[in-house]
């Protein structure tokens, strides 16, 4: 029986591969992401706080325009207090229309990521050249705020179309995280040459699990908790990125607060084990390491 398939990567056991470490020796890396979104009012798409699928309202519109008023300065504080850096998937549209978040940004160090221009439309379905147009709209509204173009990608709602890969490389951007196949990093081929898959966690993200699913806030922070305590434990035998993804509307409520700087706190308990970094960082390591080592580094030119 022949599936349709796909031919950006190759079949890998992660038991099988070349053992390695990050740069300070440690076998985890943890990474912190925030998603920063705008959505258009009454229209489009967007998620909804109490029934998933309902239609756009004022209501809905406004709870998540709070993850801009006042969940992105929430989830900020507590990171300040934490000591811990993060990596913010960025709609260019929210930093437009609230710059003092990207100057916020800056200030810490943090690292933009392209995100589209709204959460409001997906880039499956378009044309390639208005999926172009879209990345780099995106990609220049972000550099307008950050300083420096982004060199990541998250899609609006992780969506690809089947050029994605391909214009994103020829847009100028290093690394992708829509592919949640692996707790390591691997290379993914292009028609431009090969692209990072970097981890990001759609099971370890707080849409998903509390609007969704809806699961309490103490319970997705037991969800991190398990998360990261299982990986710490894995990675004795290889090495592996746990991600945290957060949006702003949702655990930048302050009921949600408590409960994720607990869980943050647990993780810190075990600060020298790990190399808590920013996904940028990440991908300078995983591109230094030689041939042979990362599945797919044999796409890699020399």
């Amino acid at each position: 029986m022949k599936l349709p398939g796909q031919d950006r990567y190759a079949p890998s056991a992660i038991v099988s591969r070349p053992d390695y470490a990050w740069p300070n020796g440690s076998k985890l890396a943890v990474l912190i992401f925030t998603n920063i979104e705008h959505h258009a009012f009454r229209t489009g798409l967007g998620s909804d706080s109490a029934v998933p699928g309902s239609p756009q309202t004022q209501r809905n519109y406004a709870w998540r325009d709070y993850g801009n008023r006042v969940g992105i300065w929430n989830i900020l504080s507590t990171l300040d207090a934490l000591g811990l850096p993060a990596a913010h998937n960025c709609n260019s549209t929210a930093l437009d229309l609230m710059p003092e978040i990207g100057r916020a940004l800056v200030a810490r160090g943090d690292e933009f990521i392209g995100h589209g221009r709204t959460n409001a439309e997906r880039q499956d379905g378009l044309w390639e050249e208005d999926e172009r147009r879209l990345i780099r709209e995106s990609r220049d509204g972000i550099a307008a705020h950050a300083g420096t173009a982004p060199r990541g990608w998250l899609g609006p709602w992780l969506a690809q179309g089947p050029a994605t890969l391909d214009l994103l490389k020829e847009e100028g951007f290093d690394y992708v995280m829509d592919w949640p196949a692996d707790d390591q990093p691997f290379w993914m081929s292009t028609r431009a040459g090969p692209i990072l898959s970097i981890p990001y966690s759609i099971e370890l993200n707080d849409s998903p699990a509390m609007v969704f699913r809806q699961h309490s806030g103490r319970q997705f922070a037991d969800m991190v908790v398990d998360q990261f305590d299982e990986m710490l434990e894995q990675s004795r035998e290889r090495p592996l990125v746990c991600s945290l993804v957060l949006h702003t509307f949702v655990v930048g409520q302050p009921f949600r607060l408590r409960p994720l700087r607990a869980a943050l706190n647990h993780i810190l308990g075990h600060r020298d084990q790990l190399w808590i970094t920013r996904p940028a960082e990440l991908a300078a390591h995983v591109r230094s390491l030689p041939r042979g080592i990362v599945p797919g580094s044999e796409l890699l030119p020399g």
